[in-house]
């Protein structure tokens, strides 16, 4: 008898009715619930054409036991469940893992599309509570989809969340003139990266996006009427190859792969989304005055990437793979502004008697008639009497000449393509055209203004231990080794970018683990070995990570801004000066609690460092999509910033699911954009300014004694002897490294028995797959019970938004764990001292949390939020269960051959699936 059949087979009656129960009582909005029932329906079509009604029963079993576990929590219960995962065959339950992991994928894409809905619902009525009304109705879904990012979980203590409402209370506060200016220089820089925390193939991330347009066709038709069954033909049909998709890459993507699936981001929304976002807010700004006259919202969005640039420990991002990256972002931008340019010069067809050209058009196109007079005449006669069509197809044929390369007739940099297109918009004006002076043509100029002719300011970064080595090496007249010829190299090809596209294109110079001033220096010094006079211009970015560089980081950048090439280039940018700060490697330095209190710390002993000095700060947030690489909310983390850190600026790291999460869908790219560039524009005003520095102050001595506290926690299990191989037991840390998620490896070079070199993804990623989450709470328990004072302590919560910040992002963290599972994993580590040090912490953080935000659970106060990741939970069950038994299988292979080559592959394909699935579940990797 197998151990699953132990235990009596619900009827299918009970089944539908204990389902049926859970759904109803997790409170998903009817459409949502409309959708999420289809798509499961048609996903139980398919498997059961594929695999027959053996396979749909297997799931159905499991899925209904991990639903009564859930429901019940009884070990009976959870027994069941477990004992059902047990008795599958591999084979079946590699089959039965793919299922729930479709299954998520597609419960991803309903709650994306219920979040799209609501924010089309809701969009265009005015005033600030419509504005909280869509985020607190729709944020939930994504929130708990997302998990970090969500764009707020609340919004009962944000008095703006759109830039409209900002600019009004900027204005109440410091007056219309000074509200204007900190509009004019507002900043919103996201940093694309690559690293490896998107578990999906592309394949099935296209497949998604095609079941996305599908569901909206689905939502427009009749109900019960043809093209309502025809878009449910084409899901099925859709879901199948979903089903069919090896849902495994079969090996890891290049650097220029990556490259590749970032460009799609631009292509299908960022491109023609972020003109959207600035009309947007200037029609809220300035109602039916907006479009005929010059907007007031500049073009605050500036988008970088590491991607095909991040070279830290990724030997696979070489000089030439950084020259292709750039020439990729140039040729994707440039086809886009092309086509742009066609499609509004094709609809200018204004007669020259109603619309006059200035002298500045009828000399613009003169010119491009001297320079291609057979082209000119074409378009003369494709475009008679109508001057501004002509010219506007004419700069759409320089910006063809531009990206093939044709030096004749190309533009040399966008500030000559942005001078043509603003003689065009002030002709269209003077003539009377204002609509499309400042309609059309204004969003040509926002997205030349936004993108240039690079796309993205491909960014730069390196460990300083290399440019040391390098250095050492050309000082002492030996021959240089390879990577000291990448190394200069690459200071040729920064060059090359520059000379082609501009100072923006590239630049940035990213130096990590900086420890010392001299590690800046060190950058300018290898750019001379490379070129000498000729060395590009470059704007070297101290990134600051562990503990005590951070604390460090005030007196380096003094020493730093002495330096003749920083002093030179401080001069030249306006006194400008960017700070790179590393949240994750400095949360495993020494916790989550001490490195969230070690951040705000450096970040406001820099900011007061650079005001005295009259030092414009931009500080870059080295976040990433888990709670315990500095994820969460982002504009809830901007409105929690000390004084003058933030100052109308705000740039970040977006990274894998991060990325397809935030920017991916249209309507969900724009209202990210506009809540964050909102808390950005807040963020310096002296209501915020005086609530966070107020708290500050007043909680000192907690942020203390929780400093103390949580550090000496977390030292207690990460120093413990035999952690590291411990931790790689009870967790799936080294088969993650199996999956081919992207081109950087998972460790700088040491083995299992250190954790000093394992990067900060596979830290956090091996924690969320063995739903301990350990890295985004460990030590906060410890740290309140420190303190002790409940009533101050709930007190702090309210009015201390650093700890607010943080108890909300650790509430949304323990929330997603699960004790049962949690138990089994560590279970297989044999270290009961370990195993229990984490359960305690586990429960006294639960119990603290639960005691601050109120109520009898967690995410009580944010019960959109809670439904939504309860909703989901038994089905991660699901897969960590068939997880739990892969790696319970592979451990024992192992502790029979030392060696490890006796690992069954089939068990290794089992775990691997289930890594994905838990991923696609929770929505959290690294």
């Amino acid at each position: 008898m197998t151990p699953a059949q132990t235990f009596p087979e619900p009827t299918n009656t009970e089944a539908i009715r204990v389902i049926g129960r859970f759904e109803a009582g997790r409170g998903i909005p009817d459409a949502m619930r409309s959708d999420v029932r289809m798509l499961g329906n048609l996903l139980g079509q398919v498997l059961r054409e594929s695999g027959g009604d053996a396979l749909f029963d297997d799931v159905e079993r499991l899925r209904l036991a991990t639903i009564q576990a859930y429901d019940e929590e009884t070990p009976d219960a959870f027994e069941r469940a477990a004992a059902i995962a047990e008795s599958f065959t591999v084979a079946r339950a590699d089959e039965v893992a793919r299922a729930f992991t479709c299954y998520f994928h597609l419960v991803n894409l309903a709650e994306e599309h219920q979040r799209v809905r609501v924010l089309r619902e809701r969009a265009g009525q005015p005033g600030p509570s419509t504005s909280s009304g869509a985020q607190g109705a729709a944020a939930g879904a994504q929130g708990a989809a997302a998990g970090t990012q969500g764009a707020a979980a609340g919004t009962q203590d944000r008095p703006a969340d759109t830039v409209a409402t900002a600019y009004a209370q900027l204005k109440h506060e410091v007056g219309e003139d000074e509200a204007r200016r900190r509009l004019a220089g507002l900043r919103f820089h996201p940093v694309f990266t690559a690293h490896p925390t998107e578990a999906r193939r592309r394949a099935v991330s296209s497949s998604i996006r095609r079941l996305s347009e599908l569901l909206t066709q689905h939502d427009a038709a009749s109900e019960g009427g043809a093209e309502a069954h025809r878009a449910q033909r084409r899901m099925l049909e859709e879901i199948d190859t979903l089903w069919r998709t090896a849902p495994l890459r079969s090996q890891k993507p290049s650097p220029t792969d990556e490259v590749r699936t970032v460009m799609s981001v631009f292509d299908e929304t960022l491109f023609t989304t972020v003109p959207h976002v600035y009309r947007r807010i200037d029609d809220a700004l300035r109602g039916e005055e907006s479009g005929s006259s010059a907007p007031v919202v500049p073009a605050f969005v500036r988008v970088g990437s590491w991607v095909g640039g991040d070279r830290d420990g990724n030997p696979f991002v070489t000089a030439s793979v950084t020259r292709e990256a750039s020439r990729i972002a140039a040729d994707h931008v440039l086809r886009g502004l092309e086509r742009a340019l066609e499609r509004i010069g094709r609809t200018l067809t204004l007669d020259a008697d109603g619309t006059p050209p200035s002298v500045e058009v009828v000399a613009l196109w003169d010119r491009f008639a001297s320079a291609e007079p057979e082209l000119a005449t074409e378009l003369a006669a494709r475009s008679p009497e109508e001057p501004h069509r002509r010219v506007l197809l004419a700069l759409a044929h320089r910006v063809s000449a531009t990206r093939q390369g044709d030096s004749a007739h190309r533009y040399s940099r966008p500030e000559e393509l942005l001078d043509d297109l603003r003689a065009v918009q002030t002709s269209l004006a003077d003539s009377g055209a204002k609509r499309h002076a400042f309609g059309g043509v204004q969003h040509l100029i926002w997205q030349v203004e936004t993108y240039g002719f690079h796309l993205t300011e491909l960014e730069v970064r390196q460990h300083s231990q290399v440019h040391a080595t390098a250095l050492a090496e050309l000082e002492s007249g030996e021959p240089i080794s390879a990577q000291t010829e990448e190394v200069l190299e690459l200071f040729r090809v920064i060059a090359e970018i520059q000379r082609d596209r501009g100072l923006q294109a590239a630049g940035r110079y990213v130096v990590s683990f900086t420890q010392a001033a001299s590690d800046l220096a060190n950058v300018h010094r290898l750019a001379k070995h490379a070129l000498g006079d000729d060395a590009p211009v470059l704007d070297v970015v101290p990134l600051f990570e562990t503990f005590a560089d951070l604390q460090a980081a005030p007196e380096i950048l003094a020493e730093a801004v002495t330096f003749p090439e920083f002093r030179a280039r401080m001069a030249a940018t306006g006194n400008r000066l960017e700070v790179m700060l590393g949240y994750s490697d400095s949360s495993k330095d020494v916790g989550p609690v001490a490195a969230n209190l070690a951040l705000y710390e450096a970040q406001e002993k820099i900011a007061l460092w650079a005001k005295d000095a009259d030092i414009e700060l931009t500080l870059f947030h080295g976040r990433g999509g888990a709670l315990g690489r500095g994820g969460g909310p982002a504009n809830s983390a901007i409105l929690a910033q000390p004084p003058h850190s933030v100052d109308g600026r705000f740039k970040l790291t977006e990274q894998g699911e991060v990325i397809f999460a935030r920017y991916g869908e249209p309507a969900i790219a724009m209202r990210h954009i506009d809540q964050v560039a909102a808390a950005t524009l807040l963020a310096s005003s002296p209501s915020v300014e005086e609530r966070t520095s107020g708290a500050a102050a007043r909680y000192a001595e907690v942020a203390a004694v929780m400093d103390v506290s949580s550090r000496e926690r977390f030292f207690s299990l990460v120093k413990a002897e035999g952690f590291a191989p411990w931790f790689a037991t009870v967790t799936p840390m080294e088969e993650i490294g199996l999956l081919a998620l992207g081109s950087r490896p998972a460790r700088r070079g040491l083995s299992v028995e250190s954790l000093e070199d394992l990067r900060a993804i596979p830290w956090v990623f091996a924690w969320t797959q063995a739903r301990i989450n350990l890295a985004g709470w460990f030590g906060l328990g410890t740290a309140l019970e420190a303190v002790g004072d409940e009533a101050m302590l709930v007190e702090a919560y309210r009015e201390w938004p650093l700890l607010r910040t943080m108890i909300d992002n650790v509430a949304m963290s323990l929330a997603k764990t699960d004790e049962r599972i949690a138990r089994q994993y560590l279970a297989l580590g044999d270290r009961d001292d370990l195993a229990a040090l984490v359960l305690d912490e586990l429960a006294l953080t639960r119990e603290w949390v639960i005691r601050l935000t109120g109520g009898d659970g967690l995410l009580v106060n944010k019960p959109v939020l809670q439904r939504a990741v309860q909703l989901r939970s038994p089905y991660v069950d699901a897969l960590s269960l068939l997880q739990l038994r892969a790696l319970r299988a592979l451990r024992s292979a192992a502790a029979e051959d030392a060696t490890g080559s006796g690992a069954d592959a089939e068990q290794q394909r089992l775990l691997l699936l289930s890594v994905s699935g838990v991923a696609a579940g929770l929505q959290n990797t690294g």
